[in-house]
């Protein structure tokens, strides 16, 4: 049997960019429905009366069962047509967050999280498989980039609406209008996603077979480092600006929402940038990001506008960062892209709580400015590590060295 990493691509006149803007649209209900209790906690501990601290095990748990989720739905819905099991997860959303929204106490509110867990991990490990099936092969990394914009349009969301609207209209009804969100995804799903049998089989010893490939389990190593220094870095972004930069609440919103149009941007210009310059992009960005970090710890303090500037420039680098290595799994392991984007993305959910948990150890040891020499050293060295170990070439699987299955 041939190498399937080009079946069911669409011919040349048939990229399917309306499918691809309802993945998009999955991105951004999925990821503005994890982050919501993070700018809603205060009310929601008080309204199930618990503490902040275990309100705040929403985020946490949702991360959790998205890693397990990512690593075992390729082979647990390996039977089933893609287009049902993205519409499926969509449903699974709707589901969570009525949950969320009737939750009469702490109880409920994690099952409903575990739901969105569920669908978050295995909407995040099918959708780059999806999207090489949707577009032509040339168009892949900009179809990446536009399904990727929906990540810091609704981390802005989540963080900037969900706290004012919590406040005007409670925090319940913020989740419900998260529900409205998920029902317009889906039925936008229903309307555009083709058909999309599976492939061929992919059973759970698939992720091992792909890990065993010449560099594989490096570049994903390596993605996993990035990650991780982001989010040490971005945890504590806030207590920088107050105690380095002395900026108040309006400037350190102003510096937010920077960071997160920079981010968008980052990520909608990264597509065409990738079509040509794959390795330069993983290797250009945690560098620049690394030199930041430590401009921040040398230099930072100096001025608010220059410490502003800085971090705003960090969310432009990050956005290409997701496209970026999304595009590297589409190239290097094309014929199992699945069971790939698992591995990647169970690989950033434990970078998210890895990066936010070294960080918050360095914080309370060394203060914000460890923490930000700690992600800017790591960044560096995989940097370094990008330029001298990751492969960006098609590894064919073990014991085959021409990409053709017997």
């Amino acid at each position: 049997m041939t190498d399937s990493s080009h079946e069911d691509r669409p011919q040349q006149s048939e990229s399917a960019w309306s499918a691809v803007v309802s993945l998009a649209l999955g991105v951004f209900s999925l990821v503005m429905s994890e982050f919501l209790p993070a700018s809603l906690l205060t009310p929601m501990a008080h309204s199930l009366q618990v503490s902040e601290g275990q309100a705040g095990q929403a985020v946490t748990v949702t991360a959790l069962v998205a890693l397990v989720a990512g690593l075992l739905v390729t082979s647990a819905t390996r039977g089933l047509d893609r287009r049902y099991v993205l519409q499926a997860f969509s449903i699974i959303l709707i589901a969570a967050n009525l949950i969320v929204y009737f939750s009469p106490g702490l109880g409920w509110l994690l099952f409903g999280r575990v739901l969105l867990g569920v669908a978050l991990g295995g909407f995040w490990a099918l959708s780059v498989a999806t999207a090489m099936r949707l577009v032509r092969e040339q168009d892949v990394p900009r179809a990446l980039s536009l399904i990727f914009t929906g990540v810091p349009i609704a981390t802005i969301s989540a963080a900037a609406l969900g706290s004012f609207l919590g406040d005007m209209l409670g925090w319940r009804n913020v989740f419900l209008i998260a529900t409205g969100l998920a029902v317009m995804t889906l039925v936008v799903q229903v309307l555009t996603l083709p058909s999309m049998p599976p492939q061929r089989p992919t059973p759970l010893r698939t992720l091992v077979d792909v890990l065993a490939r010449p560099g594989i389990g490096m570049g994903i190593f390596a993605a996993m480092l990035v990650f991780c220094g982001h989010f040490a870095f971005f945890t504590y972004v806030r207590p920088f600006l107050e105690q380095i930069s002395g900026a108040g609440i309006q400037s350190i919103s102003t510096t937010l929402l920077a960071f997160g149009l920079a981010n968008f941007t980052g990520t909608l210009l990264a597509g065409r940038w990738l079509e040509h310059h794959l390795r330069l992009t993983l290797l250009t960005m945690p560098l620049t990001m690394g030199i930041i970090a430590w401009l921040l710890v040398t230099l930072g303090g100096f001025s608010l506008w220059t410490d502003a500037l800085m971090i705003t420039l960090w969310g432009l680098a990050f956005g290409a960062v997701p496209v970026a290595w999304s595009t590297w799994l589409t190239r290097v392991v094309a014929d199992e892209a699945e069971s790939a984007g698992g591995l990647l993305g169970a690989s950033i959910q434990l970078s998210i709580a890895a990066g936010a948990a070294v960080g918050g150890v360095l914080f309370d040891a060394q203060g914000v400015l460890g923490t930000f020499a700690f992600s800017g050293t790591l960044l560096l060295l995989v940097a370094f590590l990008i330029a001298t170990r990751v492969r960006t070439q098609p590894v064919p699987p073990v014991g085959h060295t021409d990409g053709i299955h017997p």
